[in-house]
């Protein structure tokens, strides 16, 4: 089963955790400035060490466009791995909830993504399969500039760390914003859902460090660490204080949101986050039954892609996937086609 259908530590306010180290082989030039023929090479070699790990492969070339979203809405890929036009292929261990991008922007992309708060199994998991490939490929490496890549800001230990938070009290109170600023003084980032400026939907935000030039891997996942926990008790703190009048307005938002997904006929990608996050908070404050899991499931289950390839009948227009994203979502929530 895939990471979003286990439940996760810390799970009613971080909803995943997902780390990846950029790695390039010596004596390959970057893949943006690789042949056909060598980018080819360079799949099967290093595929089939991963395939003897018990890894899947995946040849983006051989899929469909719909399929290769899905597995960016998994998170299994980036989006730009889905653009890329030369050889390139995703490597899939999902029992293991590992996936390697081999010809990305650098030769391997190795991530682990997990479900809740996660970050020393997450790192774990990378590691452990970075010294596999190290060990059989070697990685370029400079004793100054640490691990060689294609983008000077990945220099270092190239190691890019992302949380994904559920943080509907703060971002109801508009409290994010400073947030934000105070932990950009400590070299991380907190965005939107995607991880970019597009603004936080239903009170998801994504929590990573922009910065890996200089400081350790144990460094980066210590000033992550405190970072959540920073988010996560100032969450919990509004939620605790919540009494009287509030606690009536709380507990009928909660209920609508519940409602609309019982009963709603069409449902946006918009509209669903926002009452995905409702019933996320409802679930934490005792107010809903819903099991938390079920909710993380359907933030990729739900999403555009990954509903059409689901779909014995797939929707051909935007109506006709809202319709089949209220289906779906009443299904798994609560048992009702």
């Amino acid at each position: 089963m895939a990471w979003y259908h286990f439940p996760g530590n810390r799970q009613d306010t971080v909803v995943s955790t997902q780390i990846k180290l950029s790695r390039n082989l010596a004596g390959y030039p970057f893949p943006a400035r690789l042949d056909p023929a060598r980018a080819r090479e360079l799949v099967a070699r290093i595929g089939g060490i991963l395939e003897q790990n018990g890894f899947t492969k995946i040849d983006f070339a051989d899929i469909s466009r719909t399929a290769a979203q899905s597995l960016v809405e998994k998170q299994y890929a980036s989006p730009s791995f889905m653009r890329e036009s030369h050889p390139h292929a995703l490597f899939l261990n999902e029992p293991c909830n590992l996936s390697v991008m081999v010809c990305e922007e650098d030769h391997t992309r190795i991530q682990s993504i997990l479900p809740g708060l996660s970050l020393q199994d997450a790192f774990a998991g990378v590691c452990k399969m970075e010294g596999i490939l190290d060990d059989c490929l070697g990685f370029a490496f400079d004793k100054h500039l640490g691990y060689l890549t294609a983008s000077p800001s990945d220099l270092g230990t190239a190691m890019r760390v992302s949380v994904l938070l559920c943080l509907p009290m703060l971002t109801a109170g508009q409290r994010l914003e400073s947030l934000s600023i105070q932990l950009g003084q400590t070299g991380l980032l907190l965005r939107g859902l995607r991880g970019d400026d597009q603004g936080v939907i239903g009170g998801l935000c994504r929590l990573s460090n922009r910065v890996t030039l200089g400081v350790s891997e144990e460094e980066i996942l210590e000033r992550m660490e405190t970072a959540v926990e920073q988010l996560v008790s100032a969450e919990e703190q509004l939620r605790s204080r919540v009494t009287g009048m509030e606690a009536e307005q709380l507990t009928d938002r909660v209920r609508r949101a519940e409602g609309i997904l019982r009963y709603a006929h069409q449902l946006t990608v918009h509209e669903l986050l926002g009452y995905l996050s409702d019933l996320r908070l409802g679930a934490s404050m005792g107010l809903t039954e819903t099991r938390v899991e079920a909710l993380t499931g359907l933030l990729i289950e739900a999403m555009p892609a990954t509903l059409t390839m689901g779909a014995q009948d797939p929707p051909k227009q935007d109506h006709e996937r809202d319709i089949l994203r209220a289906v779906t979502v009443r299904e798994k929530l609560f048992g009702a086609s």
